[in-house]
């Protein structure tokens, strides 16, 4: 994903962050922010802690830039931080994360339904069948479709082989699938 509108590539806009640009950090801030959000608003089902650990993770980011180095891994790196920070916060509160919020999931739901027309009865079936996968599928799953990442990017943040992200992907999506139509049968 570009920085910004013009032909400018990640590595000069980080540099640019890096001595302070102000104008190349809030291309940063409004590029990522919507993704990193999402995926930690997934996470953890809290509006407000989303936007508290979006906040750390740019602040951590600020901290950081000087000493990073781009190597086409800005993204993973970037939500790898937002993932230690709710990780951080959930054992820092001594609880696990809440259950998906409705609104968080018609991302998923919209795929199989028009998303200005999205069915709540779709949505919650889904928001159980998700509580019923393990943490670490759950979590493949909300990388690939809240944060948008590639598989690569999702090995590099867990610190997980590829192939082992791919296999919770697939076991993932074909769980959520029999759950579903398992849910439709006894309805």
């Amino acid at each position: 994903m570009a920085p910004s509108t013009s032909n400018e590539t990640l590595e000069a806009t980080l540099q640019r962050a890096a001595v302070g640009d102000e104008s190349a950090w809030r291309q940063l801030v409004e590029t990522y922010t919507p993704r990193v959000y999402g995926l930690i608003r997934a996470q953890c089902g809290n509006t407000d802690l989303a936007e508290e650990i979006t906040q750390s993770t740019f602040c951590t980011i600020v901290a950081k830039i000087g000493r990073y180095a781009e190597l086409g891994r800005f993204e993973s790196w970037l939500f790898r931080i937002a993932m230690n920070r709710l990780r951080d916060e959930m054992r820092r509160r001594k609880r696990q994360a809440n259950p998906v919020q409705s609104e968080t999931l018609m991302g998923l739901a919209g795929a199989a339904k028009a998303a200005d027309n999205p069915d709540p009865e779709e949505a919650q079936a889904l928001r159980a069948a998700l509580a019923r996968l393990s943490d670490a599928d759950r979590r493949v799953v909300h990388l690939r479709h809240f944060a948008g990442l590639s598989f690569a990017q999702i090995a590099q943040v867990l610190g997980e082989p590829l192939g082992t992200v791919l296999a919770r992907q697939h076991r993932a999506l074909k769980k959520l699938r029999q759950l579903l139509v398992g849910d439709q049968r006894h309805s």
